[in-house]
C-alpha cells in the first residue's frame, strides 16, 4: 500500500494539482488571467530556463542509478539535480500564494508531497527536491516582482 501511494504521488499527484488549478482559474477566467499568466511565466522560468541551465553544467546522477536498484517510478537515467518537478511545482505554488495564501499554502504542501514521494520512489535525493524548491520560490517571487514593477 505504501510503494501505492508514493507511486501515486510521484507520478500522477501533480497532474491532479494542475487540474485543480484550471478548475480554480476557469471559475472567473477574466479575474484569474494575470494569475494564469504570472503561473505560465515562473513555471517555464524555473522548470525550463533555472533548471536545465543547471543541469546543463552540473551532471548528477539518479539515486537508482548511484544504488543500482530498480525506481518506483519508471525514469530516464538523466540528471537528476535539481528537480523538475520540484521547481515546477514550487514556482506554481508560490504565484498562487500571492493571490489566495490559503490556495498557495495548500498548493505548496502539496508540492513538497510530491518532492518527498519522488526521494521515495528513488529518483532524486533530497537535495535535488531542495535545490527545486529554492528555484520555484525565487522565479515565482521573481515574476511577481517584475509584473508590480511593469505595472506601476
Amino acid at each position: 500500500m505504501t510503494d501505492l501511494l508514493i507511486v501515486f504521488f510521484a507520478k500522477y499527484f501533480g497532474y491532479i494539482l494542475v487540474g485543480l488549478l484550471l478548475i480554480f482559474l476557469a471559475r472567473d477566467w477574466k479575474k484569474y488571467l494575470p494569475l494564469f499568466w504570472h503561473v505560465a511565466a515562473a513555471a517555464i522560468l524555473s522548470r525550463g530556463t533555472i533548471t536545465e541551465a543547471v543541469r546543463f553544467f552540473w551532471q548528477r546522477s539518479r539515486p537508482f542509478v548511484e544504488q543500482n536498484i530498480v525506481p518506483l517510478v519508471e525514469h530516464s537515467s538523466s540528471s537528476s539535480f535539481p528537480s523538475g518537478h520540484a521547481s515546477f511545482y514550487f514556482a506554481i505554488g508560490t504565484v498562487l500564494y500571492f493571490y489566495n495564501k490559503k490556495a498557495g499554502a495548500l498548493f505548496l504542501l502539496a508540492s513538497l508531497f510530491i518532492g518527498i514521494s519522488r526521494v521515495l520512489a528513488g529518483l532524486h535525493w533530497p537535495s535535488d527536491i531542495a535545490g527545486g524548491a529554492v528555484i520555484g520560490i525565487f522565479s515565482g517571487i521573481l515574476v511577481i516582482q517584475l509584473s508590480k514593477r511593469i505595472s506601476s
